[in-house]
């Protein structure tokens, strides 16, 4: 299983992340990835958050490197006859083809599926665009923020106060575009594999992200049926894993960090109360009838803030990591880089 994938053949006419993301997975898998590009400067991310030691070295930014590692890499001008020859040919011996194009460029190229599923029939055509192929909204242009904005997801990604927050992880990219991508294309390859033609895939990233927003939906769900709260508790931080519950929290240090605490079940809680020598704590949670959000809640969470904020993390970390109480610290991205839990293991023989 180390490269389930191999002999497969993708080609790759993405740029930025969810595409180039999405087709690195299948890299990752051992399919044989062909990065196609148009001349010049290529793919924008190549120049994206480019070091100016990679820019006097003539090198792509380590953006770009990242999500295309493990690619072969070619250049192809679309809008000639001579590049859509080339593309074509390509297309009679691939499994794959990925695109983010705005809808209407293939098409309009004599490239959309239609196109060549003439030329293979067993062609699996993904699309990744950010509002659908159709639609009122098919020819917009967006990025991450849009999309997460329109799906009511930027909304719950938000400050006490209500103030959207700007999560530096790209989530619609990553959680609308890139893994549908990957997981619709390797359900249309079984099909293919089990004797049927290949397919259009249109991953909308607005759409899938706002079906994965299952949490909101549902406390949506339970204020239109008449549950007290549910509806502000979308919005201000009050809902059960939001912030309105003390054993689903972040909490300061005493040392200016953080300490996330998701000792949501009980026998967590539990565990968590008792190795901080406050057991009489242990019963004031949402599954014993709690309120969340509530006053109890609301006072439980500023007396826990105060009592994480007498000590510095690394206190915290000792006591509480081997307790099995769901208690980690907040790691900056360097820390996370350098932590043990991703450091390459020995791998393991099955017996």
């Amino acid at each position: 299983m180390d490269a389930p994938l191999r002999g497969l053949r993708v080609l790759d006419l993405t740029r930025l992340l969810p595409g180039p993301l999405a087709t690195l997975r299948l890299a990752e898998l051992g399919a044989d990835v062909l990065k196609i590009e148009e001349p010049g400067g290529g793919d924008p991310a190549r120049a994206m958050m480019q070091a100016p030691a990679d820019r006097a070295k003539g090198m792509p930014s380590a953006f770009y490197r990242h999500v295309n590692r493990g690619k072969r890499e070619t250049r192809l001008d679309l809008k000639t006859e001579t590049g859509r020859t080339v593309l074509r040919a390509l297309v009679r011996e691939a499994h794959v083809l990925v695109e983010s194009f705005r809808p209407s460029v293939m098409e309009r190229l004599g490239l959309d599926y239609a196109n060549l599923a003439k030329i293979n029939p067993k062609l699996v055509y993904c699309a990744i665009t950010g509002y659908g192929a159709q639609g009122p909204f098919s020819q917009r242009p967006g990025h991450d923020i849009n999309y997460l904005a329109y799906a009511g997801v930027l909304d719950q990604i938000a400050t006490p106060d209500g103030a959207p927050v700007i999560a530096n992880i790209q989530i619609a990219d990553l959680l609308g575009g890139a893994l549908p991508a990957v997981t619709r294309i390797l359900a249309a390859l079984w099909h293919v594999s089990q004797g049927g033609d290949g397919a259009f895939l249109d991953v909308s990233m607005t759409h899938s992200i706002h079906a994965h927003n299952i949490v909101a939906q549902a406390t949506l769900e339970n204020a239109e049926g008449s549950v007290p709260g549910a509806a502000d508790a979308l919005r201000t931080g009050h809902g059960l894993l939001n912030g309105g519950v003390p054993c689903y929290n972040v909490y300061r240090t005493a040392d200016g960090r953080w300490l996330a605490v998701g000792a949501l079940e009980l026998k967590f809680w539990e565990r968590f109360c008792r190795a901080l020598g406050r057991p009489d704590w242990a019963a004031r949670h949402w599954s014993l009838g709690q309120v969340i959000g509530g006053p109890d809640a609301i006072a439980l969470t500023r007396e826990l803030a105060e009592h994480i904020a007498t000590h510095r993390l690394a206190t915290w970390v000792e006591l509480l990591e081997p307790r099995d109480c769901c208690v980690s610290p907040v790691l900056t991205v360097e820390e996370a880089r350098d932590h043990l839990l991703f450091q390459p293991q020995a791998p393991t023989r099955a017996p």
